[in-house]
């Protein structure tokens, strides 16, 4: 055997499609041990068997590093790392139990088909591959390379998504191709590019901690990121809290101070605060002349947003805009912090740069401390931000700069034609380019938008125009593999090698710790094994591993803002228990607490930040007199995560949350329509409805309600609106009707 392959000159993964052709897709133990490198193999033996390892957890962009306890070289435990970085020796509910989702029942051990009668059945490797690249390719051949599409995820580790990054759009010649981070994290990456230069999060975790004011903006942490809400509280200021939402939200409760904003009126609200801010003198001239542009015209701009004429609009009193102005300006260090209330808005890039706007009129960039912080939803998203060669050029780059094309061309030794010199389509533009029938093969790699897209209804619908639609997942039974043509097992954290890169831009490592169940493959391994069927893989010969895919990296990282060149490997990573962007090679490591712009040199080509503004834009769909309630959505418990694809499969996460959907109904509200707590309501929407719980609650104003997103009927009722710059969508704000359940509902 061994000869026949030499004499061919067979590779690697001849040698691997031939064991998988003999053994109709079964992973013999031959397989395993020559493609152990990148995640088919057993545990690495550099892990004894009854040892602990340190690795970072896998749900949140907090970025903790868990303790893993091995037996018989296998994870059995996990408690929370006590050096470290950031976490400090704490864990939420979901870092306790990570191991757990590993384990259960409805793991995708094999590759799946959907048979002639509809249904998902086993099959070998070797016949899914097969079909998959004779499918891609045929509708390549129909309808042109435009056709197809990839959606990836914010989950798998950095060198998994850059790879797919480059094996799609490089050798396979699939244009366009996004992630689930459009959901999360692009209008704060937008935000920043524009506002910078590049996307750049300026802050370290410390800055929870050093602080004198913290504001918090559609953010909480409480829930959605309690390890960093843990660091607030370790803040010896005595500092003043701010909670700017619409919800009495567990942050708010902890907070000084609360500003009940009206949902969607952030942008006039913020301009007014920065009018206040100029007229009580509290800018800092000197900064903004010497390392901002625009400025003046925005102090211009803002003069008509005045306390008076902003009150009604935000539902905040001048007098207590005036006192926030205060706060802020006579502040020594204040930080603001936002997630998904800013983000995910119809002008998201616009209220993120206002907050940015405000941090820089004040001084309030580059010092501990300070800092406009966007606080990022998923364990990689920023990973994603940066590497995974959808919407941007891998390291950072732009497919338009034809001089960052051939940088990338050169590093990774392949014809730069291969390199499109257009972006992608976002998320959204593909769902519509879908909808008209001019994409028709979807590949979904690690993400659940049957559940998570926005009007999911229309959505699911809309998957019915495609001719191919392949999921990669680690589960058969997500939402979206459930209506796939084909499954391909995936290992999950815990069980591949990589690096992933959290909120304050610290990489981190994640370690195989356990054998993923009967033939999943690592991504990794697959996206390696696609190469091959397709006939490209020597495209790919120098991606042997996960490790050899990061020194690629580090190479594209190379004269970015995100240079990594001075990491020399996994082991150093480890071993400084995380290290955050940039490290240049050169750089003494000297800090773990490293904040951008402390010199207020900036990344445009002037070194200099802008000032950013539009004038405020109502949102698309207002409450009527058929539909006179706000839904907001956001994190429903600590105990959640996302779409639940995983923390329910944890018994002891179930019982930390309601298993039935509700939804929050201020007091006032209930009354009129004499409901009590835990009755069925019946929640309606232009595009769907569903039935949930009632919990009554003074937390949500009159005319709001409140449904955590976690459930998968959410997203039958959120309004498909997207932000003009950053094409995220407006989750957290549609109209809809209510009315209680009768007994035979």
């Amino acid at each position: 055997m061994k000869s026949e392959i030499n004499g061919n000159k067979k590779s690697l993964f001849d040698y691997a499609r031939h064991i998988l052709r003999q053994h109709d897709g079964k992973l013999t133990s031959q397989l395993k041990r020559i493609s152990g490198g990148f995640g088919l193999g057993q545990v690495p033996n550099s892990l004894k068997p009854d040892a602990t390892t340190n690795m970072t957890c896998g749900f949140c962009s907090t970025g903790c590093t868990l303790t893993i306890h091995m037996k018989d070289n296998q994870a059995i435990n996990i408690t929370p790392a006590t050096t470290g970085h950031v976490n400090l020796g704490m864990a939420c509910p979901k870092g306790w139990e990570s191991l757990e989702p590993l384990k259960a029942k409805d793991r995708a051990t094999t590759p799946y088909r959907r048979n002639s009668s509809g249904k998902l059945v086993p099959t070998s490797w070797d016949s899914a591959l097969t079909r998959f690249c004779k499918e891609i390719k045929t509708v390549q051949e129909k309808y042109g390379e435009d056709s197809v599409a990839f959606i990836s995820t914010g989950q798998m580790v950095t060198e998994e998504m850059a790879l797919l990054g480059s094996l799609a759009k490089f050798g396979m010649g699939i244009k366009h191709g996004d992630g689930n981070t459009r959901q999360c994290m692009a209008t704060a990456a937008v935000a920043y590019k524009q506002a910078f230069g590049f996307d750049a999060p300026p802050f370290t975790y410390q800055d929870f901690e050093e602080s004198d004011v913290l504001v918090f903006v559609g953010a909480n942490p409480c829930i959605a990121h309690p390890i960093m809400w843990e660091r607030v509280e370790r803040n010896k200021n005595n500092p003043d809290i701010i909670c700017i939402d619409p919800r009495k939200t567990e942050t708010a409760m902890c907070s000084t101070d609360h500003f009940a904003i009206n949902p969607k009126s952030d942008l006039p609200f913020f301009y007014c605060l920065a009018n206040l801010i100029v007229e009580k003198g509290y800018i800092q001239r000197e900064l903004l002349d010497k390392h901002t542009t625009g400025y003046d015209d925005f102090a211009e701009f803002i003069k008509k947003f005045t306390p008076e004429s902003v009150q009604e609009t935000s539902g905040i009193a001048a007098e207590r805009m005036h006192q926030l102005a205060e706060l802020i300006g006579s502040g020594k260090k204040v930080s603001f912090w936002w997630t998904m209330g800013v983000n995910q808005h119809h002008e998201g890039t616009r209220v993120a740069q206002a907050i940015i706007n405000i941090a820089l009129m004040t001084g309030n960039i580059g010092k501990p401390g300070t800092g406009a912080n966007s606080i990022t939803g998923q364990c990689n998203a920023m990973g994603s931000r940066l590497n995974s060669n959808t919407t941007s050029l891998i390291g950072g780059h732009d497919f338009t700069n034809a001089d960052h094309r051939k940088k990338i061309a050169k590093i990774l030794d392949i014809d730069v034609q291969c390199i499109p010199d257009k972006n992608s389509l976002a998320y959204d533009q593909i769902v519509e380019k879908i909808s008209q029938g001019k994409i028709k093969a979807l590949w979904v790699i690690a993400t659940n938008g049957v559940h998570s897209w926005i009007n999911k209804n229309d959505f699911k619908k809309t998957l019915k125009n495609l001719d191919f639609l392949v999921v990669q997942d680690m589960y058969y039974t997500t939402e979206t593999a459930q209506v796939a043509d084909m499954v391909l097992p995936a290992a999950g954290w815990g069980e591949k090698d990589g690096t992933v890169i959290n909120s304050e831009r610290r990489i981190g490592v994640l370690k195989k710790v356990s054998q993923a169940p009967g033939d999943a493959l690592s991504d990794f391994s697959i996206f390696k094994l696609i190469a091959e069927y397709w006939g490209c893989a020597d495209m790919f010969k120098r991606w042997d591993t996960p490790e050899s895919a990061f020194e690629i990296l580090k190479e594209c990282s190379k004269g970015q803002p995100c240079d990594i060149t001075g990491i020399k490997d996994y082991q150093f990573i480890d071993k400084n228990e995380g290290v955050q962007w940039p490290l240049p090679a050169g750089t003494e490591l000297e800090d773990h607490q490293r904040r951008l712009f402390t010199d207020w040199k900036f990344y445009h080509k002037d070194g200099k930040a802008k000032f950013l503004f539009d004038e405020p834009r109502e949102p698309a769909e207002r409450p009527t007199e058929d539909y006179p309630i706000i839904l907001l959505t956001g994190r429903g418990t600590s105990a959640q995560f996302h779409t639940q694809t995983r923390t329910s499969k944890s018994a002891i996460l179930r019982k930390m949350y309601p298993q039935d959907i509700y939804v929050e109904i201020n007091t006032s509200d209930a009354e009129r329509m004499n409901v009590t707590g835990n009755e069925w309501i019946h929640v309606e929407s232009r595009r769907g409805k569903l039935k949930a719980r009632a919990c009554i609650t003074y937390h949500v104003q009159e005319g709001q309600i409140f449904i955590p997103m976690h459930y998968s009927d959410v997203n039958k009722l959120t309004y498909p609106e997207f932000d003009k710059y950053s094409r995220q969508p407006s989750f957290k704000y549609c109209a809809v009707k209510m009315r209680k359940l009768h007994s035979h509902e």
